[in-house]
């Protein structure tokens, strides 16, 4: 049974190569004998160059359409080999007629020109016949009328948002073409389609339709308009009701935790672009540093500045902030903690400044557990290294301990700086151990 099995797949197969060897001899053959073909193309259409441009510019139009007058299509029967014959289709085939030798209205005809789209057809295939050389055409004066446009807007706006007015690219339609057809056309119409609970503004480019006046739908190909689309904009809004804040800036001993504030108002309704809305949560006001704080209530007056392009229906346009710190407290700390970064090489430095008076602040309680030795002062010598004299020198004002308090003021030290060999010559003490350095 397995021996038999074998035997029938060879033969399919040896079946098979006996076609394909028969073909490959049988085009061989009939190129080199040059047998030649022959085909017809039925319904190839007709394609009309110039009808929207130079005709119109003359006021003509192209009458189209069954029981027009114009010719649609044509049939050809090519010949040429047989390879390329039987590849031939209407896809590959382009036939058209210039127009922009007509000049006037009425019954005509025009030559066809006939061309390939595939190289492959161009020197290979011949046209043998033609049902008919020239086209019959039809050329009408091209009329002109206004109608109104309307959309239809189909689909619902999102509970909480609202659709303002609808915006078209135009409001009529010149529509083009030959009295008759014109004369039953009442308006154009375009739909927009905004879907499920719309939330953001709808921008599309829509087709448009005629209609007659009793509301039914023209369908004629032979009138066209100066438009293939409309573009069309409806805007969808939201209203919210918008907190009033300020960026506050915090720092030490100057916490948003220890004031007592208040903007008024406190919110205001805003409509808007659902676009540009649906971000946003609250409006800032401005900055604010609370460092300027003191224990009296101070009042600050500020522009309600609104997103653009939304409208501020609470008509309120300035905001009030009060704002105080109570319980601030500043005290005044001495120290004599200080100390160098980056000293010169070769340098004595002696400090004249032996202690430093510095203002803190903070809540009461914080302020309180903060002394002397808590605080430092640290003076940077990098620029003082070519120096000599006596300079007085900003320096920096560093708390050792987890309170959160301020520094506020700035702290300057005095010190003599001179170079090593002329304290070793003069036998005065180096470095300033004497001072305490």
């Amino acid at each position: 049974m397995m021996h038999e099995r074998k035997i029938d797949k060879r033969k399919i197969l040896y079946m098979v190569l006996a076609i394909a060897v028969a073909m490959g001899i049988w085009f061989y053959v009939d190129e080199a004998n040059n047998e030649t073909a022959s085909v017809t193309i039925t319904d190839i259409p007709i394609e009309y160059i110039g009808k929207d441009t130079t005709l119109a510019d003359r006021g003509l139009m192209l009458v189209e359409g069954e029981d027009s007058g114009t010719d649609a299509t044509v049939d050809i029967t090519f010949e040429g080999t047989r390879r390329l014959v039987t590849s031939l289709d209407r896809t590959k085939i382009r036939v058209t007629a210039d127009l922009s030798y007509i000049t006037s209205a009425g019954r005509q005809t025009v030559t066809l020109q006939t061309s390939f789209t595939d190289r492959r057809f161009t020197s290979g295939i011949r046209i043998n016949e033609y049902s008919s050389e020239k086209a019959s055409i039809n050329i009408g004066e091209l009329n002109r009328k206004n109608v109104e446009l309307r959309c239809e807007v189909i689909g619902n706006v999102a509970e909480g948002y609202s659709a303002g007015q609808l915006q078209m690219s135009m409001e009529t339609l010149e529509i083009l073409g030959q009295s008759e057809d014109l004369a039953s056309v009442s308006y154009a119409k375009v739909n927009l389609d905004i879907g499920t609970d719309a939330k953001e503004t709808i921008h599309a480019e829509l087709p448009y339709e005629l209609y007659d006046s009793n509301d039914q739908l023209i369908e004629n190909n032979r009138i066209h308009a100066q438009a293939e689309t409309i573009e069309v904009t409806l805007p969808i809004y939201v209203t919210k009701e918008l907190p009033l804040v300020m960026d506050f800036i915090e720092a030490p001993g100057a916490r948003l935790e220890d004031m007592v504030w208040d903007i008024q108002p406190k919110t205001i309704t805003v409509s808007g672009d659902a676009s540009v809305l649906n971000d946003v949560d609250s409006i800032v006001l401005d900055t604010f540093s609370l460092l300027n704080v003191g224990n009296e209530v101070s009042s600050h007056s500020y522009s309600i500045i609104i997103p653009s392009g939304c409208e501020n229906l609470s008509g309120v346009t300035r905001a009030t902030l009060e704002i105080a710190f109570p319980e601030r407290s500043v005290s005044q700390i001495s120290t004599s903690n200080i100390s160098f970064t980056n000293r010169p090489d070769g340098k004595n430095i002696e400090l004249l400044t032996e202690q430093v008076t510095v203002s803190i602040f903070g809540s009461a309680d914080d302020v309180a557990a903060i002394s002397g030795e808590q605080l430092s002062l640290v003076v940077d010598l990098t620029d003082y290294a070519g120096a000599e004299g006596t300079y007085t020198i900003p320096a920096t004002v560093q708390l050792r301990s987890g309170q959160d308090v301020g520094i506020s003021g700035s702290y300057q030290i005095r010190v003599r700086i001179t170079n090593e060999s002329e304290e070793e010559e003069s036998g005065a003490p180096l470095d300033g151990t004497e001072a305490g350095i």
